[in-house]
């Protein structure tokens, strides 16, 4: 695949991670934040992609959900942990596992990336806020985590099994 049609399904799971964040949202009033989907889209595209096009869909499409809500200032914080996901999801993935299509690289890959996020969270929210209120949300952030693991997983096991991943990468 050339990098136009990289870059193209990159732009597609961007405004996905968007839509996944802003189509469902649970507040969490200790911190202003919310939990939300779109990190099973960050994984989806960091496990398709690699790192670089996981880091853009992560990062810009989280900040732009936070964007179009009433979480606009959480967007710079976003923009660099979701970004950072997506990344450490797709360097784990294809750099320590060599893209190896294992249930087990996978997992590992996207617990990588969902503690980073939770930590990263964890961070803003002590800076922002402070260190109880982070400690309320860290929980629900892991939950997030988890849960859209749980999400990507048998998506990305789907496009596996039919050839997707390896279409995207071997065009």
């Amino acid at each position: 695949m050339n990098k136009t049609h990289k870059l193209i399904i990159a732009a597609l799971l961007t405004a996905l991670v968007t839509l996944a964040t802003l189509a469902f949202q649970v507040p969490v009033p200790a911190t202003k934040g919310y939990i939300n989907l779109g990190d099973s889209v960050i994984f989806i595209a960091a496990l398709l992609l690699g790192p670089r096009y996981g880091a853009i869909a992560g990062g810009i499409g989280s900040a732009l959900a936070d964007l179009l809500s009433p979480y606009a200032v959480w967007a710079p914080f976003t923009l660099v942990i979701k970004g950072l996901e997506g990344f450490i999801v797709g360097y784990v993935f294809y750099k320590l596992f060599s893209g190896k299509s294992s249930i087990r690289a996978r997992i590992l890959a996207m617990v990588a990336g969902g503690l980073w996020m939770a930590v990263g969270y964890f961070g803003a929210e002590t800076i922002l806020y402070s260190m109880p209120a982070a400690l309320v949300e860290f929980p629900g952030n892991v939950f997030q985590a988890v849960g859209s693991a749980a999400l990507a997983l048998p998506a990305v096991e789907v496009l596996s099994r039919v050839n997707a991943i390896n279409n995207i990468h071997n065009q």
